[in-house]
């Protein structure tokens, strides 16, 4: 007799298992996908839909088709609250819905809540919210904005560089101030943090280190030293974290908030729960929430989940230490690091763009290239 499989979230990690979600149907199974939307953005053209050199049909998947045309169902809903004990999901809908497996795959979210309910502030998860800042900025292309930039990790060196480039090519008038209160790319080799100051640098993008933002009102920033500096619209690019889903459900949670699963990405309280990409703690490791590692779980969920509905040996998942950082830098240049190694220039986005759309083509299959559904 067929099982119930509920996917939570159509992320990275969940991606190979919807392409063959078929599969799970010709056995007998039922499947679910829940939602909170029909598409899901590919995070790492995020900067590039700021800037303009992607446009929101290359940076998407439509999720609902790529589950209902392979014999799956799809609800438009966010979980609240996992009920293992029950087998149950307590949806934001107000339903609740039971399933014999479950896997999340839900992202995560912004690592800071100082002044997250001013309407100057942009989080960058979701990757939507890029797109919607783009489109308020060129609304106003005469006004002298101040733009402040929140984070000096990979992803704010990425927004500051794109948001000059979208200024630059719709002749936009626009300040942009970085604060980088841990340092410039702390954690990337020297020569990768000189090669992101220059570039940053050199179109006239400050940086200032060593300070924190502490607030965000409606035409200030405001930093702990008790310094306030005008801005119009600020970036919140200050690292994620996982949702809070787990910490209000009865399954085992790591200090940092994730589901904490095994090395068979299974949870470690019950072996009905799997997960993958951000929202997981794996135990005994400490891995950054960077995409690499989603996307090489793809292929270890679909067998795992496929293995748990039969009763068949599982395989662990093994992360990779060294994998490849590309950095866009808006201005038709990445900066490409692994290891010790560090290389930029155009070639370095060449590289990055090509491992992006191949990513992309492989999971573009429900009629993405002619949707023309704007984001809202």
């Amino acid at each position: 007799m067929g099982k119930h499989l509920v996917l939570v979230g159509g992320g990275h990690a969940h991606l190979t298992t919807l392409l063959k979600l078929g599969t799970f149907v010709k056995r007998g199974h039922r499947v679910t996908l829940i939602s909170p939307s029909p598409f899901h953005y590919y995070s790492g053209m995020g900067p590039g839909l700021l800037g303009g050199s992607i446009g929101p049909r290359e940076a998407r998947f439509n999720i609902q088709r790529m589950a209902e045309e392979r014999g799956g169902v799809f609800l438009q809903d966010q979980v609240l609250e996992v009920a293992a004990s029950r087998r149950s999901l307590c949806l934001a809908s107000g339903n609740r819905i039971d399933y014999d497996l479950v896997s999340f795959n839900i992202g995560s979210t912004l690592a800071w809540d100082a002044g997250l309910s001013s309407a100057r502030l942009v989080p960058v998860k979701p990757i939507e919210n890029l797109y919607r800042a783009r489109r308020d900025i060129l609304a106003r292309p005469a006004q002298n904005l101040r733009f402040v930039v929140v984070g000096g990790g990979p992803a704010g060196v990425e927004i500051a560089g794109n948001l000059r480039h979208l200024l630059d090519t719709q002749k936009c008038r626009g300040e942009i101030l970085l604060v980088a209160g841990g340092g410039l790319l702390s954690k990337l080799p020297r020569r990768a943090r000189d090669l992101a100051r220059h570039s940053l640098e050199k179109r006239d993008i400050r940086i200032l280190e060593q300070e924190s933002v502490v607030a965000v009102d409606d035409d200030e920033i405001h930093l702990e030293s008790g310094r306030a500096l005008p801005c119009d619209l600020a970036f919140a690019a200050t690292g994620v974290r996982p949702p809070p889903v787990f910490r209000h459900s009865d399954v085992a949670v790591a200090e940092d908030g994730g589901l904490q699963v095994n090395a068979f990405l299974q949870s470690t309280s019950d072996p009905q729960i799997f997960g993958g990409g951000d929202c997981i703690s794996l135990k005994g490791h400490s891995l950054p929430r960077v995409g690499v590692h989603a996307v090489r779980q793809n292929p270890v969920l679909l067998h795992n989940l496929r293995a748990a509905l039969e009763d068949e040996e599982l395989q662990e998942y093994r992360p990779q230490k060294n994998f490849l950082v590309i950095l866009n830098m808006g201005d038709g240049t990445g900066i490409a690091v692994r290891g010790p190694f560090t290389g930029n220039g155009a070639g370095a986005l060449y590289l990055k763009n090509w491992i992006d759309h191949r990513f992309m083509r492989r999971f573009q299959v429900s009629g993405e290239a002619e949707d023309a559904t704007e984001i809202v």
